[in-house]
C-alpha cells in the first residue's frame, strides 16, 4: 500500500473523505452509509465552507491581508474558519450562542479566536441573537468582513462542487436519498444543487431537532414558533438564506433524546464517534430506511467528532439533569437529584481524610461543598469556608493546618431531608442558603440544589405546556 505524497498544508486535507456503510443497524432492506465529514483537520463539515468562503472574500477583495472576519456560529464554522484564519494571518471574532459545549469553545480559543458568548435562548429578532451580535460587531470594526455563512453564496457552493460529487463518485453512482440537516442550509441546498443536475430522482431527505421550525414549514408552509433543543449545530428558528427547502423530498422531527441515543448507539456498534446532530441525521436516515419497501442506497454524514461533546452528551450525568435518560420516575425527591450516591456521580469524603485532599476533590470537581461519608452513612458536610477557616493564619504552620482531618473542620449531624417529603420542604433549604441532603432512612442519596429545582421546575413545566 502506497501513502499518498506530502500535503503543503493542512487545509488541502479538507474534503475528500471516507464513506462507511453502517451494518450493524436495522436498515430496512436499504443499505446506508455515512460520510465521515468529521475526519475533516478540526473535525467538522465545516472545514469546507470555511475555506470556500475565506478563500471567495480573498478573491474578491473583500478580505484583504491582515483583515478581520467576523462570524456568528454554533462552533463548528467557527473552528473551520479559525483554523484558516490561524494559518492566513487574519484576525477573528466569534458570536456563539452559551449552550454550545466547553470543547468547542476551548478550542476556538487555542486556535486565537475571539469568542463572543450570547444567549441561546432568545429569538432571531434580539439583539442579542448570535447572528445579530456578529452583524453589529463587523458593522463597528473598519473594513471587517462579515463571513455570514447563512447567506453567503459561497457556503452551499462548497458542497455543490465538492460534497456532492464525492458521495456520487464513492456510491458508484447510485445513491437513491441523502439525509443531510439544516444549520445555515449549505449542505441541503449545495447537495440539491448537485443530485438535480446529475440524479433528479435522488432524494434530499431533512432530519430536523423537535423545535426547529424547518420541518414544521415543510409540512404546513407556514413557520410556527421555535422550541428549545439541547442538539448543537442544526436546525433553526427561520429559515436561512442558504437554506432552499424545495430541494426537500421528505423531513422528520427527532427529539433530542433520538438523537443522543442514535450517537450513543453509533459508537457502540460502529466505532464512530460523532456529535449530537449526527445523532439527529442518523435516526431520521433510520426511521426513513425502516419504512422503504424496495432496496435504496441511503448516504448520511458524520458532520462532527463528538469529541467535542465528551462533557454533555457522552456524560451521563449531563442527560440526566436534562431529562434525556431512561432514568426511572420515582415520584419523590429523588427525581430531583441528577447525580446520585448509588451511581458513584456523588463526590464525596471521608471523615479520616485529610483537608487536603478534600480541597483536591472539590477543585478537580468544580463542586463547593463535600458530603462526608463514614460506611455510607452521612456524618457531616465540609465546604470550602470550612477550609478556608481551618487553614488560614500565618504561613508557618499552614502545611500541617492542611493535614487536618476533615472530621476536625467539618459541620457535624448536617440537615438532612427524606426523600419522600414535599418539594415546598426545599426551600427551607435554599433560605439559609445551604444544599438539601437527601437520605432514604439513613442511606445517602444524593443532594439538591437550587439549579436542580430550576431544572425539574423547567422540564415539568414543559412537559404541562407540550401536553
Amino acid at each position: 500500500m502506497r501513502f499518498a505524497s506530502v500535503f503543503p498544508s493542512v487545509l488541502q486535507l479538507i474534503g475528500r473523505t471516507p464513506l462507511v456503510e453502517l451494518s450493524g443497524f436495522d436498515t430496512g432492506p436499504c443499505r446506508l452509509f455515512a460520510k465521515l465529514e468529521s475526519q475533516n483537520p478540526s473535525g467538522s463539515i465545516k472545514d469546507r465552507v470555511a475555506l470556500s468562503i475565506i478563500s471567495a472574500a480573498e478573491q474578491s477583495g473583500q478580505l484583504r491581508a491582515g483583515g478581520t472576519i467576523v462570524e456568528a456560529t454554533a462552533g463548528n464554522t467557527g473552528l473551520g474558519l479559525a483554523q484558516v484564519a490561524a494559518l492566513r494571518g487574519y484576525r477573528l471574532i466569534l458570536a456563539i450562542p452559551d449552550k454550545m459545549s466547553k470543547e468547542k469553545i476551548r478550542h476556538l480559543r487555542a486556535l486565537g479566536a475571539d469568542v463572543r458568548l450570547t444567549r441561546s435562548d432568545v429569538d432571531k429578532n434580539h439583539p442579542e441573537h448570535y447572528q445579530n451580535l456578529a452583524r453589529r460587531i463587523a458593522e463597528e470594526i473598519p473594513d471587517a468582513f462579515f463571513a455570514d455563512q447563512f447567506s453567503n453564496p459561497a457556503n452551499p457552493l462548497a458542497h455543490e462542487i465538492a460534497t456532492g460529487p464525492e458521495i456520487w463518485e464513492q456510491t458508484d453512482h447510485k445513491v437513491d436519498a441523502v439525509v443531510v440537516g439544516v444549520g445555515s442550509g449549505g449542505t441541503l441546498t449545495g447537495l440539491g444543487r448537485y443530485f438535480r443536475s446529475v440524479a433528479p430522482q435522488t432524494q434530499i431527505i431533512l432530519a430536523d431537532p423537535e423545535g426547529s421550525v424547518l420541518a414544521p414549514f415543510i409540512a404546513t408552509g407556514q413557520l410556527a414558533q421555535a422550541g428549545q433543543w439541547s442538539v448543537e449545530g442544526i436546525g433553526q428558528d427561520y429559515i436561512p438564506a442558504n437554506a432552499d427547502l424545495s430541494f426537500v423530498s421528505r423531513a422528520y422531527t427527532m427529539s433530542d433524546r433520538q438523537s443522543v441515543q442514535a450517537a450513543r448507539d453509533l459508537l457502540l456498534r460502529e466505532g464512530i464517534l460523532a456529535g449530537a446532530s449526527s445523532g439527529t441525521l442518523l435516526a431520521a436516515a433510520l426511521q426513513y430506511c425502516r419504512e422503504q419497501t424496495e432496496p435504496k442506497n441511503v448516504v448520511t454524514l458524520i458532520c462532527d467528532s463528538g469529541s467535542k461533546y465528551l462533557s454533555k452528551m457522552f456524560d451521563d450525568n449531563w442527560l440526566r439533569e436534562r431529562h434525556l435518560s431512561e432514568r426511572a420516575v420515582q415520584g419523590n425527591l429523588e427525581d430531583l437529584i441528577s447525580r446520585r450516591h448509588q451511581d458513584g456521580a456523588v463526590e464525596v469524603t471521608a471523615p479520616d481524610e485529610n483537608l487536603l485532599e478534600a480541597y483536591g476533590r472539590m477543585r478537580r470537581n468544580a463542586v463547593s461543598q463535600l458530603p462526608v461519608l463514614d460506611g455510607g452513612r452521612l456524618v457531616g458536610i465540609i465546604d470550602e469556608s470550612d477550609i478556608l477557616k481551618a487553614v488560614e493564619g500565618p504561613p508557618e504552620g499552614r502545611w500541617s493546618r492542611f493535614a487536618v482531618q476533615v472530621s476536625s473542620a467539618m459541620t457535624p449531624q448536617p440537615r438532612v431531608l427524606q426523600v419522600d417529603a414535599p418539594l415546598s420542604a426545599l426551600q427551607s433549604f435554599f433560605d439559609r442558603d445551604e444544599v438539601a441532603l437527601i437520605v432514604n432512612g439513613a442511606d445517602f442519596i444524593g443532594l439538591i440544589t437550587r439549579i436542580d429545582l430550576i431544572n425539574h421546575l423547567r422540564y415539568a413545566g414543559k412537559n404541562t405546556r407540550d401536553a
